[in-house]
Order: structure tokens, then C-alpha cells, then sequence
């Protein structure tokens, strides 16, 4: 209602709505907002979901910034510093100082026999794991909404096919697939008496990573895709011409991010311990490229001596894998309210 001085051209007119919000018309004060920011705004709620995130953006900041931390610090993962300098490592070849020889100088102590700094170690450690992880979780997640959509798509006979195909590689059990697979994929490229080169190693950690991973996600999008194509929006589509790539992509796929990437928030951790699983027991990264399941294998050796060495390794792949899988919950609970924990 506007005052007697002022003319109804001259009354306040309704607030903008902010950035991204929808005006609703003939509702006065009131704006709508879009899926994608009701999920930020309920994932932002979540203070779990949030320091989870946290957490896992500072391990993918430490792996980045590997070689600046490095710098800075001043050490580096390769420099025996315990066989360099006297009074680090006494006559068994384990730390003098208390704590694995936690110190001002090295702030998470050397390594037995070697006396290479652990901090470095660690972190470069992270780098080579995070990075093949990453990759194998990328090539994985396109592989399997390829093949998943594709399949529930089209139906008939491609869909019986790459069913097929799919059950056949599910048959493979997972674990020991990893271990057998691996020393054969070496021997495609190296001759048996040759070191295979690390550039070499991470390509085939990837690629059988790759291979043996995205089965699990393609069926789950198949079995989605199967349901929503009988969908009424997926028929008015089809009624008004839209081509299958419109229809994949404009309607299929905004239907299919959330077990999209809750299972990419839960297939990245899983890889990362498999990856360091088969680092562990010989077949992956060795010696000298750091990697995390290296610095498990090796602190494997001295734990009854020294378990200070293996205390960081494990407390940071503990902390990494429990943040990832608190964050693939917070993100799913973000996308559909209806779920409760």
C-alpha cells in the first residue's frame, strides 16, 4: 500500500530474486530453486558431508603440491639421509632417536635400514597412489555409463549381449583377477629379463584397475536406464522427435548423477586400497618410486622394531578412506532427501 505522497508509479518494486533462483509467478517474495541448488543447499547442511569434503580436497592438495611441499621442507623421498649422516640409524639400521626418530628435522621420523625421510615418502606416496587411482576411477565411471545407458537403452539383443559380457567379467574374482592379470600385463611389453620401467607399471595398474572396475556401475545404470525409459517424459520425448542422443543426454542423464557419483565417492577410495593392496604384495609400484601400499609393505618389516614408521601410512589411508565414504553418503542424502542415516 503506498502512502498518500506517493503515486502508485513511484511504490518499491518486488526484490530481484538472487543469482540462479526461479521467480514464481503471482507468488510475491518467494523464489523456486533449482535441483542442482537444493542439493548444494541441503549438502551444505551437512557438516559431515562438509568436512568430509575438506578432508579429501587436502589429500589431493598434498598430492599436487607434492614437490613444492618437498621443497620447502626441504627433503626429499629418495636421499638416505640415514646412511648419509652418522648418529641417525644405529648398528641394526633402526632410528636412534625415540619415535622413529621423530625430530625437528625430520618431522615424521626415517625409515629403518635406509633412513629416508617418512614425511616425503608419505606425501609423494600419496601423489603415485591418488594419481592412479583417480585415473583407473575416471576411465571407469565413462566405461560404465557407456556401456550401462547403452545396454538399457537400446535393449534386445545389445542389451543381452553386453548383459552377458558383464556377468562374464563379474565372474572373475576380484582380488586375485588384480594379482593374476597384472604380471601378465608386464610381460606383453617387457621380456621377462628386463626391469619394467615405473611409467610402465602405472599405465598397467590403470588399465587392469580400469578393466576389472566399471562392471559393478554399468549394471546399476542399466537396471536405472530400464526403468526410466518407460517413463511418461521419456515417451513424450520420443513423440515429439527428439533423436536417442537428445534423449540419453537431456533426459536419461540428469536422472542418473546421483548413483553416478555416489558410486564414483565410493569406487576412488576402494581403488586406492586395492592399488596399495597390490603395491603391498610385489605386483604394483616397487622400490624406489614411493607409494603408499610401499610404505605399508616395507613397514610390514620393521613394525615389531619401530612401528612409528607405519603409524602415518596407515592414520592417513584410514582418515582418506573414512572422509570418501562419508562423502559418497552426504552426497547421496543431498540428492534424495527421502534417505535418512
Amino acid at each position: 500500500m503506498t502512502s498518500p505522497s506517493q503515486s502508485p508509479s513511484e511504490a518499491p518494486s518486488p526484490a530481484a530474486p538472487p543469482d540462479g533462483a526461479i521467480a514464481v509467478p503471482g507468488t510475491a517474495g518467494l523464489v523456486g530453486r533449482s535441483p542442482g541448488q537444493l542439493m548444494w543447499r541441503r549438502f551444505r547442511r551437512d557438516r559431515t558431508g562438509v568436512l568430509s569434503a575438506w578432508i579429501v580436497l587436502f589429500f589431493f592438495v598434498v598430492a599436487l603440491a607434492a614437490p613444492l611441499i618437498s621443497l620447502l621442507y626441504g627433503k626429499d623421498p629418495t636421499t638416505t639421509y640415514g646412511l648419509n649422516e652418522p648418529g641417525l640409524l644405529n648398528q641394526y639400521g633402526y632410528p636412534v632417536r625415540p619415535n622413529g626418530g621423530i625430530s625437528g628435522e625430520f618431522w615424521f621420523g626415517v625409515e629403518p635400514t635406509l633412513g629416508r625421510d617418512v614425511l616425503t615418502q608419505l606425501v609423494y606416496g600419496i601423489r603415485t597412489s591418488l594419481l592412479i587411482a583417480a585415473a583407473a576411477t575416471v576411465l571407469c565411471v565413462l566405461t560404465g555409463i557407456v556401456v550401462g545407458v547403452t545396454a538399457g537403452y537400446v535393449g534386445g539383443r545389445t542389451d543381452y549381449f553386453l548383459g552377458r559380457f558383464i556377468d562374464l567379467l563379474l565372474a572373475f574374482p576380484a582380488q586375485l583377477s588384480f594379482v593374476a592379470f597384472t604380471p601378465v600385463v608386464y610381460s606383453l611389453f617387457v621380456s621377462p629379463g628386463k626391469e619394467t620401467p615405473t611409467y610402465l607399471r602405472v599405465i598397467t595398474l590403470i588399465l587392469v584397475l580400469w578393466v576389472l572396475g566399471w562392471m559393478g556401475l554399468a549394471r546399476l545404470l542399466r537396471g536405472q536406464v530400464l526403468s526410466l525409459r518407460e517413463r511418461e517424459f521419456i515417451e513424450a520425448a520420443k513423440v515429439t522427435g527428439a533423436s536417442p542422443w537428445r534423449i540419453i543426454t537431456k533426459e536419461l542423464l540428469p536422472n542418473l548423477w546421483t548413483p553416478i557419483l555416489v558410486q564414483a565417492t565410493l569406487m576412488l577410495p576402494t581403488t586406492v586400497t586395492i592399488e596399495a593392496g597390490l603395491s603391498f604384495i610385489g605386483v604394483g609400484i616397487l622400490e624406489p618410486t614411493p607409494d603408499w601400499g610401499r610404505m605399508f609393505a616395507n613397514g610390514a618389516k620393521y613394525y615389531e622394531s619401530d612401528i612409528t614408521y607405519i603409524f602415518f601410512p596407515g592414520l592417513a589411508m584410514i582418515v582418506f578412506v573414512v572422509a570418501f565414504n562419508l562423502l559418497g553418503d552426504s552426497v547421496r542424502d543431498a540428492f534424495d532427501p527421502r534417505t535418512r542415516r
